[in-house]
């Protein structure tokens, strides 16, 4: 049995789930989510708690199985608390604007680069540190792939650590050239 599809899911007060064949819809304060499961998966609710279990003990039912159980948690917390990665723009004249839900960053080229978030992103840039940019939402793959785009405009390079970077991420530092050796 797979150990993590075999935990239950929590559902917090505040937080209503609909099961209907292969269906689960998640509403939530924050907002509502919506997931078409494999029909190898069965999800039951009892009360305040979804279970899921499988139908077989083949390969791919025993990945679905885990897989579906993280999938409607990761819903579940969603519409309850939300999800959010927070980006660090580290160099000299890189920064970061936002005018409604477009953001501007600044990184050092000829132009600047202008992203439009996608419907259920929020992102805000703090107002103490204008080098943190935060993405915020309720789907947690969107948040993530969102971040990634970001970061993606100038990944943090390994010689001075300039660019963007999740905040906590350590990037390996390479030394420069050496000089040369006095004759």
């Amino acid at each position: 049995m797979s150990r993590i599809g075999k935990q239950p899911v929590l559902v917090p007060s505040g937080v209503t789930v609909d099961v209907k064949e292969s269906h689960v819809k998640v509403k939530g304060p924050k907002g509502e989510l919506e997931f078409n499961f494999n029909p190898k998966v069965n999800i039951a609710l009892d009360g305040s708690t979804i279970n899921v279990t499988r139908n077989g003990e083949e390969k791919e039912d025993r990945s679905l199985h885990g897989v579906t159980r993280t999938l409607i948690a990761n819903m579940v917390q969603g519409v309850s608390k939300g999800f959010a990665k927070q980006l660090e723009i580290q160099g000299v004249g890189y920064r970061a604007q936002l005018s409604g839900s477009k953001l501007t960053l600044f990184l050092g080229f000829s132009h600047s680069i202008e992203f439009m978030a996608p419907k259920g992103i929020q992102i805000t840039i703090d107002a103490e540190k204008k080098n943190i940019i935060t993405v915020a939402g309720i789907d947690k793959q969107l948040v993530g792939e969102v971040a990634a785009k970001i970061r993606e405009y100038k990944k943090p390079e390994p010689y001075k650590g300039k660019g963007i970077r999740y905040v906590g991420e350590h990037v390996q530092r390479k030394a420069g050239k050496a000089a040369a050796s006095a004759k």
